[in-house]
C-alpha cells in the first residue's frame, strides 16, 4: 500500500494534468472558433458547421419560375435581408461561445494558479517534513492537519459564497419590486387628467412669483443691513486701530523696562559672582590666619620662662660683646687716621 504522501502528491499531479489538457483543448477551440475559415470542416465548431436553412423567398422563386423583374429584385432584397440577420446572429452566437471560451480558460487559469499554489505549499510543509522523518506519527498527523485546514478553508468559502448568493438575491428582488412600483407610477401618470395638471403648474408658478418678490424685499433689506453693519464695522475698525497704537506703545514701554531690567539683573549677577569669588579667597585667608593662630597658640603653650640667672649671664655677655664692639670700632678709626696722616704711599 503507497503512502498517504505518495498518493496525496499523485493525486494532485493528475489534477493538475487533467487542468493542463483542459486549457489546451480549450485553446484550440477558441482559435477554431476566432478563425473558421481557415479550418477544415471537421475541425470547425457546430455553429459554424450547420447547414444553411433555405429562406421562403428562394422557395417562392423555386415554385414561381416566370417572375419580373421587380419580383426578383424584392426576392433578392429578402434573400439579403435574410443573410445580414443569419450573419448577425452567427456574430453574435461566436462572441456569445468565444466569451464563454474565455470565461473557461480564466477559470482554468485561476484554478491552475491555486493548484499550483496549494502544490507549492503541500511540499513546502508537508512533503519536505515527511521526507525528513519517514514513518513518523508527526509527519501524518501534519499531513490529515493540512487536510482539515483546507476542508475548512472550503467550508468557509462556501458559506462565503452562499452568504453572498443571498444577498444577491435579495437585491435582486429589491431591484424588481423597484421596477415594478415604477411601471406602476408610470401607467397611473397616463391615467391624471392632464388639465388638473396644467392648473396646478399654473398655480405653483403664482406661488413661485410671489415668492420671488418675497426674495427680493429680503434682499434689499438684507443690503441695507449690509450698509448698515459695514458702518458699525468701519467705526470698530478704528476703535480697534486706536486700542491697537495703546497696546503698542504699553508694550513698547514694557519691553524698554523689561531690556533695563534685563540688564540690571545682569549687573547683579556680575556683582554677585564677584562677591563669591572675594568671599572664597576671604574663606582662604581666613583659615591660613586660623592656621598660623593655632600654630602661634601651640607654641605658646609650649613655651618655658627660662631661669633668672641664666638670664643674668646672658645680659652679661651681651653687655661685653657691646663693649668689645665699641672698643673694635674706636681702633679701626685710630688706624683709619693713622694711615690716612701716613699717605697713599704708605
Amino acid at each position: 500500500m503507497l503512502p498517504l504522501w505518495v498518493w496525496l502528491q499523485c493525486r494532485i499531479n493528475s489534477d493538475a494534468w487533467h487542468l493542463g489538457s483542459e486549457n489546451i483543448r480549450v485553446g484550440r477551440d477558441l482559435r477554431r472558433s476566432s478563425s473558421p475559415t481557415c479550418c477544415s470542416k471537421q475541425d470547425q465548431s457546430p455553429i459554424f458547421t450547420r447547414p444553411r436553412r433555405k429562406s421562403k423567398s428562394r422557395v417562392a422563386a423555386d415554385r414561381f419560375i416566370g417572375l419580373t423583374v421587380e419580383q426578383k429584385n424584392e426576392l433578392a432584397q429578402r434573400e439579403l435581408d435574410e443573410t445580414k440577420e443569419e450573419i448577425q446572429q452567427t456574430k453574435g452566437d461566436s462572441e456569445r461561445i468565444i466569451q464563454n471560451y474565455q470565461a473557461v480558460i480564466e477559470e482554468a487559469a485561476i484554478r491552475w494558479a491555486d493548484i499550483k499554489k496549494a502544490t507549492c505549499n503541500f511540499n513546502k510543509d508537508i512533503i519536505q517534513t515527511i521526507s525528513k522523518k519517514k514513518g513518523s506519527v508527526i509527519a501524518s498527523e501534519k499531513v490529515l492537519r493540512y487536510l482539515e485546514e483546507k476542508n475548512h478553508y472550503r467550508d468557509a468559502m462556501k458559506e462565503k459564497l452562499r452568504l453572498k448568493n443571498d444577498s444577491l438575491k435579495v437585491q435582486k428582488k429589491k431591484l424588481q419590486l423597484q421596477l415594478k412600483q415604477k411601471a406602476e407610477m408610470g401607467e397611473a401618470l397616463h391615467e391624471v387628467d392632464f388639465q388638473q395638471l396644467k392648473i396646478e403648474n399654473a398655480q405653483f408658478l403664482e406661488k413661485i412669483d410671489e415668492r420671488n418678490q418675497d426674495l427680493l424685499q429680503l434682499k434689499l433689506t438684507v443690503g441695507n443691513t449690509l450698509q448698515i453693519l459695514n458702518s458699525y464695522k468701519v467705526s470698530q475698525a478704528s476703535g480697534t486701530c486706536i486700542l491697537f497704537l495703546l497696546i503698542s506703545c504699553r508694550l513698547q514701554n514694557a519691553t524698554t523696562a523689561s531690556a533695563r531690567l534685563m540688564k540690571d539683573i545682569s549687573q547683579r549677577k556680575e556683582a554677585l559672582e564677584k562677591m563669591e569669588r572675594e568671599t572664597i579667597l576671604v574663606e582662604e585667608e581666613r583659615a591660613k590666619a586660623e592656621s598660623v593662630t593655632m600654630q602661634l597658640r601651640q607654641q605658646l603653650s609650649d613655651y618655658r620662662v627660662p631661669p633668672v640667672v641664666k638670664y643674668v649671664n646672658q645680659k652679661m655677655a651681651v653687655y661685653d660683646l657691646e663693649n668689645n664692639i665699641k672698643i673694635w670700632e674706636r681702633k679701626v678709626e685710630i688706624a683709619e687716621v693713622q694711615s690716612f696722616k701716613a699717605g697713599p704711599g704708605y
